[in-house]
């Protein structure tokens, strides 16, 4: 038996990958999935969404920023500083980030100047905002105290603050800004889109708690504000507002004002009013101390017209130079009103109605004449219109057109009453007298010219009343204490009974003086009226004639001015 065919090789069985190859192929395939997301959600955040993105990180850490303007200097006509900016800080606060630690607080408080109870307070009021003031405009030094505290949620904030440094003294005319540097009153409010030029911005890089981590350009460059020159001399403007607080104080008056003008360019060379404030400090401040009342406010002129009266008088041809007037006996009645002088002048030439000041004398001139030649010698002396400085509030006055006007209407407008009138705007009338006949519109910028007059009385009659009016100055004159000693002077003077809501007031008056110097060569008019005046005192001759004494002699001075002995 043959065993071998009966044997079986043994038979191979199939053979099963091994475990691992299937686990090697499975996590490439997730590896490669993996790496084809990771791929795709890199495209889409580089590509599809990077402009969105890239926008909310700039929001969380780049930042523009805003470059403050620095504002225009306001100078005198001589380049004095009479408002500038001074950079200041201010610091500001995000409450949530404010630490809880009452140490901190109290010392933050301390710095700050307030108490760790009102802090607190302020703290709870803002918690749920992300910005608080905690001081404005503070000096960079006091700031700097501040911040050294290091104190969590404390930022700086850069600005600038307005500085005056002639203070109360040029107050009204100038004005001031807000907290925001912002022009609120005068000549900031008029002139506030000129002097507070353009803000600038920067980019800059932030951290989340606000501090600047890097500066990445300027944007736009901040374009200053430009520079105002004032036809203000500030030397004329601090003596002319000393002796008109002297004035009202000696004789217990209410306020008063004064402008000087220069007779050559209309320019105004000081502008000063009663009550005032300190723009630099307006804690307290008497409300009335805003008011530009040079300007702003009006009042019945009274006697100080009776030269631009008297122009017309004279233009009108009805009466001869050397006419002669009789005032006898003192006392008129006019419709249902009597006219009084201060005593029975009896006859009087016209310079002679002027020194004296009649009432009598000037009512029955205006009565000889058409209804309308007194108005139309005020309105081209621009009585009742704008005087067109661009101030805010500037007032016109008012001059009643002459529609069916009584005769003791008629009569009252030749002695100043019947109209109202800024101080403003007598002083510009007046110029035509000062000035060959042509009257200059008023101007509180320095001009680089003299304008044009605008002609308004005959030259012959302007130059004639020059001389009348140096006579109502004369030694036996009730205008005499407007003298200057070395100067040739004249003026009128006026004394009217402020009205109120019942007529007239008893015992309240305005006292008024208008002046030009030298006769010789006029260089200045000036206006003076103290409001009220209850020392006893209350003419203008007595009250505000020795306030023109006093300014105009300095003024003269100060713009050296020759006296007259010396130019004969």
């Amino acid at each position: 038996m043959n065993m071998s065919r009966h044997s079986a090789t043994p038979r191979e069985s199939p053979v099963a990958p091994p475990l691992g190859k299937w686990r090697i192929t499975l996590m490439l395939g997730l590896i490669l999935v993996a790496a084809a997301l990771l791929m795709g959600r890199v495209v889409l955040l580089q590509v599809v969404d990077r402009p969105f993105l890239q926008s909310q990180g700039d929001a969380r850490t780049l930042r523009h920023e805003d470059i403050p303007a620095h504002r225009g200097m306001i100078t005198d006509r001589n380049g004095e500083p009479l408002a500038i900016s001074t950079p200041v800080i201010t610091l500001w606060a995000n409450p949530q980030e404010i630490p809880e630690d009452a140490i901190q607080r109290m010392m933050l408080a301390q710095a700050l100047g307030i108490s760790l109870e009102d802090f607190d307070a302020r703290l709870a009021r803002y918690s749920e905002h992300e910005f608080m003031y905690l001081r404005r405009q503070m000096t960079p030094d006091d700031a700097q105290r501040v911040l050294n505290l290091r104190t969590p949620g404390v930022y700086p904030q850069h600005e600038y603050k307005r500085y005056y440094p002639a203070g109360e003294v040029a107050a009204q005319l100038l004005g001031v800004t807000n907290v925001d540097d912002l022009g609120q009153e005068g000549l900031e409010l008029a002139y506030q889109p000129y002097l507070a030029g353009h803000v600038g911005q920067r980019r800059i890089i932030k951290d989340r708690r606000g501090r600047l981590v890097r500066e990445l350009g300027v944007v736009e460059e901040a374009q200053p504000g430009g520079e105002l020159t004032l036809s203000i001399d500030q030397r004329l403007q601090y003596m002319a507002y000393r002796e008109l607080r002297l004035a009202v104080a000696e004789h217990e008056a209410d306020g008063g004002m004064l402008v000087m003008m220069d007779a050559r360019t209309g320019e105004v060379l000081a502008m000063a009013n009663l009550p005032s404030y300190n723009p630099n400090n307006r804690a307290g401040l008497d409300p009335r101390g805003l008011r530009n009342q040079a300007i702003v406010d009006v009042f019945e002129p009274g006697s100080v017209v009776k030269p631009l009266a008297m122009a017309a008088i004279l233009e009108s041809d009805v009466f001869d130079r050397d006419v002669v007037v009789d005032t006898s006996p003192g006392w008129m009645r006019i419709d249902r009103f009597t006219i009084h002088d201060i005593r029975d002048y009896g006859e009087l030439d016209l310079a002679g109605i002027l020194e004296k000041s009649s009432n009598i004398g000037m009512s029955r001139l205006a009565l000889e004449l058409s209804d309308t030649t007194i108005w139309d010698k005020y309105n081209q002396l621009g009585l009742g219109q704008s005087p067109g400085t661009g101030f805010p509030g500037e007032a016109t006055g008012s001059l009643p057109a002459p529609v069916r006007w009584s005769r003791s209407e008629r009569a009252a407008l030749s002695y100043g009453y019947g109209l109202s009138v800024s101080a403003l705007q007598l002083a510009s009338a007046y110029t035509a007298i000062a000035n060959g006949g042509e009257r200059l519109p008023p101007s509180l910028l320095r001009l680089s010219q003299a304008p044009a007059g605008i002609p308004a009385i005959e030259p012959a009659i302007a130059n004639d009343l020059l001389q009348v009016m140096e006579t109502s100055v004369g030694a036996s004159s009730g205008g005499r204490r407007a003298r200057v000693d070395g100067y040739r002077v004249g003026g009128k003077t006026g004394t009217v009974r402020k009205n109120n809501s019942q007529g007239y007031a008893e015992n309240a008056y305005r006292s008024v003086f208008v002046g030009i110097a030298p006769i010789s060569d006029p260089r200045i008019v000036t206006v003076v009226m103290i409001d009220n005046p209850k020392a006893g005192e209350f003419y203008g001759g007595a009250v505000a004639a020795p306030v023109f004494s006093s300014v105009t002699g300095n003024a003269l001075r100060l713009l050296d001015v020759p006296p007259d002995q010396q130019t004969r």
